[in-house]
């Protein structure tokens, strides 16, 4: 085992980085600290994110921002209802040398980089969409029977626009559960938005500048899998994950009236890291019940969903579980 004193030098060092970042993105993407937090944490926890936000909000500027200053290669591909699988992943093309010999090479697709900006994923047919999963799971995809390892590290970052809905598709749940965290990204305030137009209506404009490069960003996720996490913690992440599956024992009735679906163990663990990355990015060495409340609708209000009366009552799944969390806050306060 490592020294706690070299653990703690580590995590130290990691979050004057990490500061250092943060300042670099938001030269260009102005304000709206919350959305580059969970970005910034969907990486170090070597997840993917999904951006949920109307067009213009600045999702692409900020995608375009980490990848430079997260030192990664990074490919956009923007999503259409004719987009194929081959058009993502590659494909294999004959060639023919001089001597007319033929044989099959492979064309690598836009997926193989460190940074892949998926735009507006959900315009894209199910077929389509399909085609990232094995990537994100995986980190490799297989094409013509042979598998092909993906860059380390390998992220995805897909903005979805929640209002307009004709000519899209919604995601598979299969794929909205590969997503570590979903990042909601609302208007800014009056003060940030006067800043924004300041700096992009001028002459000149700032830019981002390198901080880390791959290898960095791969350590930084080695050394977040190695901070303590405290058994309350702990606790508090399998108490507020399972309170919302409906078919639980001990789970509350409007739970069991309101969610059709609940998350399965893929929160849990997206929950244990984020908590870890939320607490570095404070400046902290230990999560607490605090960063397991603020991560809990980032990690999992795109892996349940409402019934139908639920739906029909306009309930809010959101309020949901902030209130579930606060509730189970209190009550492990008091044991």
């Amino acid at each position: 085992m490592s020294d706690p004193d070299d653990l703690v030098a580590e995590i130290e060092a990691l979050e004057g980085k990490l500061a250092q970042a943060k300042a670099s993105i938001t030269r260009r993407f102005i304000g709206q600290e919350r959305v580059v937090d969970l970005t910034l944490t969907a990486l170090l926890c070597g997840g993917h994110a999904l951006l949920i936000g109307l067009p213009g909000l600045g999702k692409t500027r900020l995608i375009e921002t980490l990848s430079v200053v997260m030192g990664l290669n990074g490919n956009r591909i923007q999503f259409t209802p004719d987009l194929m699988p081959a058009d993502i992943l590659g494909s294999e093309v004959l060639d023919t040398d001089d001597n007319g010999r033929r044989s099959f090479r492979f064309v690598p697709g836009p997926i193989f980089c460190q940074l892949l900006m998926a735009d507006e994923i959900n315009r894209a047919s199910p077929r389509t969409q399909s085609a990232l999963l094995q990537a994100m799971q995986e980190r490799m995809v297989s094409v013509a029977g042979e598998d092909r390892p993906l860059d380390a590290p390998f992220h995805v970052l897909a903005t979805q626009n929640p209002i307009e809905q004709e000519g899209t598709y919604p995601l598979p749940e299969a794929q909205l559960d590969r997503f570590l965290l979903q990042v909601d990204v609302e208007y800014p305030s009056r003060e940030t938005e006067r800043d924004i137009l300041m700096a992009t209506t001028g002459v000149d404009e700032l830019d981002s500048t390198q901080v880390f490069a791959p290898g960095e960003l791969l350590a930084a996720q080695t050394l977040l899998r190695r901070m303590p996490v405290g058994d309350s913690v702990v606790e508090m992440i399998l108490d507020l994950v399972r309170a919302f599956r409906p078919g639980e024992p001990g789970v509350s009735e409007q739970v069991r009236e309101t969610v059709a679906w609940g998350p399965g163990p893929r929160a849990s663990q997206a929950l244990m890291m984020a908590v870890r990355a939320r607490a570095l990015l404070q400046g902290r060495l230990v999560p607490n019940a605090e960063d397991v409340i603020d991560m809990a609708r980032p990690v999992l209000s795109h892996r349940m969903a409402l019934n139908f009366a639920a739906r029909a009552r306009g309930d809010n799944l959101a309020n949901l579980i902030d209130s579930t969390a606060a509730a189970i806050s209190r009550t492990e306060a008091a044991a």
